[in-house]
């Protein structure tokens, strides 16, 4: 916030908000929202939430989020499911506190992200990967200083990606402070549900996979659904590799591994490896924000590989493709949370993109690897590049290149 400026959300100038709140209300102020302005969110239309419920991976945990919350329900506040895009898709509540999240358009298919409708408990929580407590004032726009609301991100511990968030809400007077320790509790129930899931089916992946690659003398790896190495021959592998989103049968490039045939089973995948000797070097790398799902396309000398990018890998491959001579963990933390601090998050976050990117990643400072061409592919009007996010580098990519 300027010197001098008021406080937004109702604060009063001068006050001294935390400083997770304070990099929020600086991320919304570049977002060009005005405090005063209610927010005008187009919503999902009734079919299109109806399909995201049931793609949804956090359709079979909202049973489970409602009966630990109950307790919160009894009390007057509301519990509230939102995706990625900090679309809300599932609401339970009485219908008192309903009402009232009507009234400020906190409805099935809205998008509370802080892109969106500013400092928001959903939408901060999204950006920062925590759990977040927004209560009264430190909400950015006006008309949402009467509400309060603690959530928690859902995380997939078996692939480290954000499913959604969980969210507890009600009116500012009746949301008590414990409220953002029951919603990580809940959250964390949710979790182990997800790990034991995943661990179920990788042991029977793995009672499949041991006879079959016990008798091979090839190099090939036996992988599940989502690239973890459940048994090998003939090569030490990595705990995970990336896969293609559009894997098949038959012969696929992988850029850490090289040309291999892939043969399908029952959860997973078997890999034999033509080139084990760290696969070829890649040398082009595409980062596609023009579509709604930001996409990674990898070519190398003998093939191509695609792969949806989350949200925040996309912010950080903007950072790094705009930035010369890379970014430290500071100017990173400055440039996707307008916050200097952060630097832990920053290096989980690039721990997990190295994951997908592997070799084609260097630190000290983070960028791309010598000799690979990247390309930024954005939007016709870039104004609208990574909907909803508040990350001041996207805000800032926008800016420069305003629509026709």
């Amino acid at each position: 916030m300027a010197p001098g400026a008021s406080a937004p959300g109702g604060s009063a100038p001068g006050a001294g908000p935390r400083t997770e709140i304070a990099a929020s209300w600086r991320r919304t102020a570049a977002r060009g929202l005005d405090p005063g302005a209610d927010p005008q969110v187009a919503l999902l239309t009734e079919s299109e939430l109806e399909r995201r419920r049931a793609d949804s991976a956090l359709a079979p945990l909202v049973p489970q989020l409602l009966a630990s919350l109950v307790s919160v329900v009894d009390a007057g506040q509301m519990v509230v499911v939102a995706d990625t895009d900090g679309r809300v898709l599932w609401r339970h509540g009485k219908a008192g506190v309903r009402r009232e999240a009507d009234h400020l358009g906190f409805v099935g298919g809205s998008a509370w992200t802080e892109g969106n409708v500013g400092t928001n408990a959903i939408g901060t929580a999204l950006v920062l990967g925590e759990p977040v407590h927004i209560q009264g004032a430190e909400h950015y726009l006006d008309s949402h200083t009467r509400w309060g609301c603690a959530a928690a991100p859902l995380l997939d511990p078996w692939t480290g990606r954000t499913l959604g968030v969980v969210d507890i809400s009600g009116p500012s007077r009746s949301l008590h402070p414990a409220e953002l320790a029951i919603v990580q509790m809940a959250a964390r129930l949710a979790v182990l549900e997800i790990r034991d899931q995943h661990a179920a089916r990788h042991e029977r992946l793995r009672s499949v996979a041991a006879p079959m690659i016990a008798r091979m003398d090839g190099h090939a790896l036996v992988v599940d659904r989502s690239g973890h190495v459940v048994a090998a021959s003939g090569t030490t592998p990595p705990t995970r590799i990336s896969l293609p989103d559009a894997m098949s049968v038959g012969t696929i490039w992988l850029p850490d591994l090289g040309v291999a045939t892939a043969e399908v089973l029952p959860g997973g995948w078997l890999l034999r490896l033509q080139d084990h000797d760290g696969g070829e070097p890649a040398t082009d790398l595409v980062v596609d924000l023009s579509g709604r799902t930001p996409q990674l396309r990898v070519t190398g000398p003998s093939g191509s590989w695609q792969q949806a990018l989350t949200p925040r890998h996309a912010e950080i491959l903007v950072s790094l493709l705009r930035a010369e001579h890379g970014r430290t963990p500071a100017e990173l933390a400055a440039d996707l949370f307008a916050d200097t601090t952060r630097i832990v998050t920053v290096r989980a976050e690039m721990s997990r993109l190295r994951k997908v990117l592997g070799a084609l990643l260097e630190g000290r400072p983070y960028r791309l690897a010598d000799g690979v061409r990247a390309l930024l592919m954005l939007p016709e009007d870039p104004t609208t590049v990574l909907p909803g996010s508040s990350a001041p580098v996207v805000v800032a990519l926008a800016q420069e290149h305003p629509g026709s």
